[in-house]
């Protein structure tokens, strides 16, 4: 276990209950807006149901700087607080009483800041907990290392990431072994084992996906090998350089001091007779020159395995265990000292553990990891996009098995969680549902809805650049649906068009293949109208 610092405290249950009361009286009314349908605009004139204010205004609002609304933030706050207390923040300023039409938008962005999660104080930023667990140590590994090679720019920041933060854990628990759920194509498992010499099983329900991690890791073995061959090289190279240069300014000088001390020595025998200095071999010139020239000599050497204690560590850039020792490089002065000697059986020892073994099994909540893994022990949970009832699942499995110490887990795909409370009328043999959990929403039987779930996936940061929706995709969609309506007399349909907007040359070519897809009439004379600003 590591010399760590305490963890953060986190709220207790009282507060958490009292922080999410006032997110839910926030969220009541503004669902209506968070489950509106990007098509429902344009086929259901939901932008006049819903706000009382035109388009250009509420972008207008909506783009002022970041810095205005954190100052609005600060100043509110002390208010909101106050009456969230009392649980009476008046929701009025926001929404029309009448209609329930959004009227301000500036009130409405700004109760959205306030009860975001990152505000609400409920969660440990991620900067925060790391130093946390790693206190004083550094970081076995140094950052320097281009996971990009081999992953995209995303995927390569996700997995650095997370993999530092299971580390971490795994090290303040002193845990060795992990398990990856909805391990997928490998990349953080592959990882967890390679840079920081865990043992990990990843488990996916995909055949296809245990097969290709199998020979991704097979791939990536080679490629670390290959990195910590040139890094061996590179910091040899590097030390012979340093060395020599070391050298030639120690030669120099010591030629200086030689021509000093032998001068010195030859104004001295001037002074004095031959019977002084021959019987006494101490008191020479040799002599002098041998006792200076002692201390000078191994300060050299020291200097030398300064240079050498200096650079080698750059070979801890890749982990030694992480690869089969090298023989043919050879580092000076290097292969017979101690700390080698410790590497190499640091090595030998850690060579089993540092292993990835890929799984096939469909987990649900009542998976037994003891029947997919023989060899289970004290260990870590994690997944890094754990789609759908995935993450809930995750929770579960980790609250029944003693020997699972912790779990670190980020969801993804919200719009396939199922909740319990979405569809009441129909009939469902289901037990365990994804969402919700806690006892306090099963009691108010809360409900987000699939939209809303739909919207929690999209990523912030690029609708705020108009990159996170696909706007002529969805315009496309908006028009065929008043088409089949107004065409067809179809309102609702169980059949999906899918994705074929990017196969398609036109949007008359986007309409016959829909139409053909969902089994209507292609050959039917249909008149549109489509009037481009």
């Amino acid at each position: 276990m590591a010399a760590s610092c305490p963890l953060p405290v986190t709220p207790d249950l009282p507060t958490l209950r009292a922080k999410l009361q006032g997110l839910l009286r926030f969220l009541r009314d503004t669902l209506s807006i968070s489950n509106a349908h990007t098509v429902d605009f344009y086929t259901e004139s939901v932008w006049e149901e819903l706000v009382d204010l035109p388009p250009e205004t509420v972008l207008a609002a909506l783009r002022k700087s970041t810095s205005e609304a954190e100052a609005r933030l600060l100043e509110a706050r002390p208010l909101m607080e106050a009456e969230e207390e009392t649980g009476m923040i008046d929701f009025p300023k926001i929404f029309c009483e009448t209609s329930q039409k959004l009227m301000s938008v500036e009130a409405f962005a700004l109760a959205a800041k306030y009860y975001s999660v990152q505000n609400l104080g409920i969660c440990t930023p991620f900067e925060q907990l790391l130093v946390a667990l790693q206190g004083n140590q550094n970081q076995r590994i140094g950052k320097t290392l281009k996971a990009v090679e081999f992953m995209n720019m995303k995927k390569s920041h996700e997995v650095q990431a997370m993999s530092e933060l299971i580390s971490s854990i795994a090290d303040y628990y002193g845990l060795k072994q992990v398990i990856d759920l909805g391990s997928g194509k490998g990349y953080l498992s592959s990882f967890l084992s390679l840079k920081y010499g865990l043992k990990v099983y990843g488990i996916d329900s995909s055949n296809t996906n245990t097969h290709g991690a199998e020979e991704r890791n097979r791939k990536l073995k080679k490629h670390w090998k290959l990195c910590h061959a040139q890094s061996r090289l590179d910091v040899s190279e590097l030390a012979l350089k340093m060395s020599k240069e070391r050298k030639a300014q120690n030669a120099i000088k010591n030629k200086t001091d030689i021509e000093e001390v032998f001068n010195n020595s030859l104004r001295n025998q001037e002074k004095m007779s031959t019977s002084d200095f021959l019987p006494d071999f101490s008191g020479s010139v040799i002599s002098n020159i041998r006792n200076q020239m002692e201390p000078l000599h191994s300060q050299s050497h020291q200097e030398e395995n300064l240079c050498f204690e200096n650079v080698f560590p750059l070979i801890d850039l890749l982990p030694i265990n992480a690869i089969e020792p090298t023989s043919s490089q050879q580092i000076p002065n290097r292969e017979t000292s101690e700390v080698n000697k410790e590497r190499r059986k640091m090595t030998s020892k850690s060579r089993e553990s540092n292993i990835y073994l890929p799984l096939t099994s469909f987990i649900t909540a009542d998976s037994e990891l003891h029947d997919i893994i023989e060899d289970l022990e004290d260990c870590l949970i994690v997944g890094l996009h754990t789609c759908g009832d995935l993450a809930p699942n995750t929770l579960r499995i980790f609250t029944s098995n003693s020997e699972i110490r912790g779990v670190c887990s980020v969801g993804c795909c919200y719009h396939l969680l199922t909740e319990e409370f979405e569809n009441q009328h129909k009939e469902c043999t289901q037990e365990k549902w994804g969402f919700p959990m806690c006892r306090y929403l099963k009691e108010e039987k809360w409900c987000c809805g699939r939209n809303a779930r739909m919207s929690a996936c999209l990523a912030l940061e690029r609708v705020a650049v108009g990159q996170g929706l696909p706007t002529e995709s969805l315009f496309y969609r908006a028009v065929l649906q008043d088409i089949i309506k107004d065409c067809y007399g179809i309102t609702k349909c169980d059949q999906h068009v899918g994705k074929i907007y990017s196969k398609c040359s036109s949007f008359l070519d986007y309409v016959r293949r829909s139409l053909k897809k969902l089994g209507l009439d292609e050959s039917k004379k249909i008149t549109v109208i489509l009037i481009f600003g």
